[in-house]
């Protein structure tokens, strides 16, 4: 968290021009400007200025948004739900949609099943999503009026975005479901419980799956983090109002203060994300249980 603070404060006062003078234009008055600038905390040295900010931070204060005068953590706060639920919405397809074809490919190397589900990985990590949500809205909202455009109004209108943004983190579980299961149908114990007579389910199901799993969590949950940033352009395309496009609509406007607060916010979800993958993935390993 700290490294993420410190990046984006650097970055933003990186960027070329006065933000003040954006806002204000150069006819404001110099009490103006100087308010802004207090507001923005552009007074003083940088190193100065950096101080004040972990200051404010470490007390949860992110300060005030110039575009919506309005506390940051308020304006976060009303955009947080609709991200969470298209992440949520975006892992759940993920997820549905990689292991059942993951395993099915696993099951039968080499097959027809197989080759498909390689096929169709590939396709979900190569396509970007800046291609693939226009292509899903010109289908299934112009042409076949099945789903809203843009907005989020209802059951129907998180489906295409989470469609768009589900389905690159499908590709890459689907590889690495069957990978890891194929791996561990090679392993001893699941030689030795097929050599006892336990049935092939049990064996498939059970013994492999088992141990297979831990590396699937831990990229799903690492992928599941990281949906926050990907939110941002499937969330401009579908004027979804989220974390995202409030992140878009921040840096358009140099509103510092809401930039700062909206990277943390994703900075924090990543790290909480990463923590639970960590307990989670301890669960599921006895061997980390033991080691330490």
């Amino acid at each position: 968290m700290l490294g993420a603070a410190t990046i984006v404060f650097a970055l933003l006062r990186a960027v070329p021009g006065d933000p003040v003078e954006v806002m204000l234009g150069e006819s404001a008055s110099p009490a103006d400007a100087a308010a802004l600038r207090r507001d923005l905390g552009l007074e003083g040295s940088p190193a100065t200025q950096y101080v004040a900010f972990l200051a404010r931070v470490a007390r949860g204060d992110l300060g005030r948004s110039i575009t919506y005068r309005a506390p940051v953590s308020a304006v976060i706060a009303s955009r947080y739900g609709a991200t969470l639920e298209l992440a949520g919405a975006a892992a759940l397809v993920a997820v549905g949609f990689a292991l059942p074809l993951g395993l099915l490919a696993a099951a039968r190397p080499r097959s027809l099943v197989d080759r498909l589900a390689r096929l169709v990985s590939l396709l979900g990590v190569c396509l970007p999503s800046f291609w693939l949500g226009p292509l899903l809205i010109l289908v299934f909202s112009i042409q076949l009026g099945w789903l809203p455009v843009s907005g989020r109004a209802g059951l129907g209108s998180v489906v295409l975005p989470a469609l768009t943004l589900g389905l690159g983190m499908a590709g890459i579980l689907v590889r690495l479901t069957r990978t890891t299961m194929l791996a561990a149908l090679r392993e001893d114990w699941v030689r030795t419980a097929r050599a006892r007579g336990a049935p092939e389910w049990r064996v498939f199901g059970v013994h492999a799956l088992r141990c297979a799993l831990p590396p699937v969590v831990t990229v799903a949950g690492l992928q599941a983090g990281g949906l926050l940033a990907g939110a941002i352009i499937t969330e401009t395309i579908f004027a979804w109002p989220g974390l995202g496009r409030l992140v878009v609509q921040a840096i358009d406007a140099r509103d510092y203060p809401l930039v700062q607060g909206c990277v943390l916010a994703i900075a924090f979800t990543y790290l909480l994300m990463n923590t639970v993958t960590d307990l989670v993935h301890r669960l599921l390993d006895p061997r980390l249980r033991d080691a330490s």
